[in-house]
């Protein structure tokens, strides 16, 4: 091997020491995150899959002669969605129809339970907005329209103010403060076609005038 060999081949080891190792640890680096990405999206997919399989039976439960499901099965897979997939997507919405079903039985107390810890930390705006007005009307239900009211402070979403603004009126119907219930359900027609306002909602504008004249 000639000098000028010697040369290159000790640049080389030297270059190796320097670059080499970093090179392949940050190779296998890159794998390890893609593959581990990969295996993530999977672990996602199937997690999604069974959280998705477990609200559909939650939703079952309604397939019955009376159309009314049983408490106890509904508890059985509810508890099973929040212990598997508790603060998913799925498990919130779970607990929207737990709501619904302990609010059939008079049990207001676990309805509102329910409602609170979704609206406490929704998963997205579209989940804490329903669950917010459907616990207010259990407070409401509960004869604490003050503190329901209270939920429904600040905007809502477009897809939300009709809603929000006639529930808001019948909280201040039951609070006796007509001139601001009138004022809500008002700000709920216009926030509706012509159409859909003509209805519920337009009968207790009705309510109001007749209850002012």
């Amino acid at each position: 091997m000639s000098s000028t060999e010697d040369e290159h081949l000790a640049e080389f080891k030297d270059w190796w020491q320097r670059n080499g190792k970093p090179l392949v640890t940050g190779g296998l680096l890159a794998l390890v995150v893609v593959f581990g990405w990969q295996a993530f999206q999977k672990y996602q997919g199937n997690q999604s899959q069974g959280a998705s399989m477990l609200y559909q039976q939650l939703l079952e439960t309604t397939l019955t002669p009376t159309g009314k499901p049983d408490p106890a099965q509904v508890a059985d897979l509810a508890g099973k969605l929040k212990k598997e997939f508790g603060g998913s997507t799925y498990a919130q919405y779970g607990s929207l129809f737990v709501a619904k079903v302990a609010v059939d039985t008079g049990k207001l107390d676990d309805a509102a339970s329910e409602l609170k810890a979704v609206a406490d930390k929704p998963n997205n705006p579209t989940l804490g907005e329903i669950a917010r007005q459907r616990l207010a009307q259990v407070l409401a239900a509960q004869n604490k329209a003050d503190e329901a009211l209270k939920l429904l402070d600040g905007d809502a979403d477009k897809a939300f103010v009709a809603t929000r603004e006639e529930l808001k009126g019948d909280l201040l119907v039951q609070l006796g403060r007509t001139d601001e219930a009138n004022a809500a359900y008002q700000k709920a027609k216009a926030a509706l076609s012509d159409e859909a306002a003509v209805g519920g909602l337009q009968i207790k504008l009705d309510d109001l005038a007749k209850g002012d004249a």
